[in-house]
């Protein structure tokens, strides 16, 4: 969700002066890294989740839940960021949330259950979901007008360059120190970040209203959410609706989403905005960076696992192979900037979504025996269709609804690609799982001459007990590769009916801008 600098600047008494030389450098880095912080740590936990299970003692399924959570908790955040900043003032607002981040990080990091660090996760996406918003309508306002377009470059590089750092960051603190300073680091940034605020930002605080706030929308907001979640996250463990627990939640998530439809289609100020969906363009790019993110994301949880629990990788070298992706996106990001008013913005979102369809293609010829570049080099070529994807789809998805309602429309596009990273992390993690349990019992019933094969092995000096769990460990291997493949593979077709689904959009009227959401 943004916050459309106009609108902003019509609830202060009178516009403060932008900021100059060394104040404004320091204002504008502590604001960028705070955004970099915050998108960081939607990544930095991607390939520690082995550590994080190892050290609580769950299931690396149930480690998932630190992802999601996090994730959940910003989604419903963000749809309220503009009604917070009015009630309370865009920079106090910016200060607590930003404390809170750093609280709970703080409580992330002393976690001794995963019970105590999904809390914990909660409240650090309560808290973050705001900050990005935030950070990107308080750049506006320190730099002149003429350099708006370099504030939102800053602010664009943080949030392409931090899903880079953060599997590269979170595998090698967790490797060489552990899991729990992957939330500790936050904490000295999260310290620079609120002294510079406090110093240098409180003549940009805007007039505070009581604005209207729908405590019915935003209940049923959280109730569907979190039964939708909760029952991903626990349908792998509970053989999905053989459970009752399972279909009770799906209940409760169809009927509080239906009514939350409903509530907010009627309601004068929702807390989401879903009748702006009337419009096509909106309705569209909604529709296909959802299903674009939510196939991306799958890649970005499972690549890591699949790493580390088949091929034996160390947390940092996942995280490296993993961050190669962003690598090419942050030197082609300004082109597709560039490009976004010289060519036919659908054109070039729906290549670039394909790209990344094709680069997952890529992935189908790994195997147990994949070298380091076998496994970089499709991560590397994917980053070169993100910019076109990301960029792209996020300044169409505000091409045609009016000023005023940009915030509203941005809030909408976030919400639902966080929610599609949220259902994508859940679901690919199950489909790897169940299906890799499927073929490992195919593979055990068509093996032949494991007898012969375990004998063999004997003679070269292992024991019975050794011989049987080595080939164990190798069926084991070779059933999570076929079933990664096969996540990798409908991943591949959701990004085609993503690019061919922004052709229903109709070409954007007016000049786009690159930043104009988030």
């Amino acid at each position: 969700m943004t916050s459309d600098s106009q609108t902003a600047d019509a609830n202060s008494s009178s516009a403060p002066q932008p900021l100059k030389g060394l104040a404004l450098f320091l204002a504008a880095f502590a604001l960028a890294l705070c955004n970099f912080t915050v998108v960081l740590d939607i990544t930095i936990a991607n390939v520690s989740v082995s550590h994080i299970s190892g050290g609580l003692a769950v299931s690396p399924s149930q480690g998932l839940w630190v992802l999601t959570s996090y994730a959940v908790a910003e989604a419903i955040t963000v749809p309220l960021t503009g009604w917070l900043a009015t009630r309370f003032g865009t920079v106090r607002m910016l200060i607590a949330c930003v404390a809170g981040f750093g609280a709970s990080s703080f409580l992330c990091g002393i976690s001794s259950s995963i019970e105590m660090l999904v809390i914990a996760r909660v409240l650090q996406g309560l808290s973050g979901g705001p900050i990005m918003p935030l950070t990107q309508t308080m750049l506006t306002r320190i730099f002149p007008p003429e350099k708006h377009s370099l504030a939102m470059g800053l602010w664009a590089t943080t949030t392409i360059a931090a899903p880079i750092f953060g599997p590269i960051l979170g595998g090698w603190i967790s490797d060489n120190w552990s899991w729990h300073w992957i939330f500790f680091i936050n904490l000295p940034v999260i310290g620079f970040c609120l002294f510079t605020f406090l110093r240098s930002l409180g003549r940009y605080e805007t007039v505070t209203a009581r604005a209207p706030l729908d405590r019915i929308g935003l209940i049923l907001l959280i109730v569907w959410v979190s039964a939708f979640q909760i029952m991903l996250e626990t349908g792998r463990e509970h053989d999905w609706f053989n459970s009752d627990t399972v279909v009770v939640l799906a209940i409760i998530a169809a009927l509080g989403f239906v009514s939350f439809v409903i509530w907010e289609w009627y309601e004068p100020d929702p807390v989401v905005n879903i009748r702006l969906l009337r419009d096509r363009t909106l309705a569209v790019s909604t529709l296909a960076i959802s299903l674009g993110f939510g196939a991306f994301f799958a890649s970005v949880v499972l690549v890591p696992l699949w790493m580390q629990q088949v091929l034996g990788y160390t947390a940092a070298n996942a995280g490296l192979v993993t961050g190669f992706q962003g690598v090419l996106a942050i030197l082609v990001a300004p082109l597709a900037a560039g490009l976004l008013n010289r060519v036919d913005v659908r054109l070039t979102v729906s290549l670039g979504i394909l790209w990344l369809g094709l680069t997952t293609l890529l992935r189908l010829s790994w195997n147990t025996d994949s070298t380091f570049w076998m496994l970089a080099i499709p991560q590397l070529l994917q980053g070169i269709g993100m910019p076109f994807f990301f960029v792209g789809l996020t300044a169409l998805s505000i091409a045609a609804v009016r000023p005023d309602q940009v915030a509203s429309a941005a809030g909408i596009v976030t919400f639902s690609r966080t929610m599609a990273g949220a259902m994508a992390t859940a679901l690919a993690s199950t489909l790897w799982t169940d299906n890799g349990r499927v073929q490992r019992a195919e593979m055990v019933q068509t093996l032949n001459d494991a007898g012969n094969a375990a004998t063999a092995m004997e003679r070269g000096g292992l024991t019975s007990g050794q011989s049987y769990s080595a080939l164990e460990r190798m069926v084991e291997s070779q059933a999570l590769t076929g079933s990664a493949l096969h996540v990798f593979a409908l991943t591949f077709v959701l990004f085609v009916v993503a690019a061919l689904s922004i052709w229903l959009a109709p070409r954007p009227a007016r000049a786009l801008d690159p930043g104009g959401g988030h």
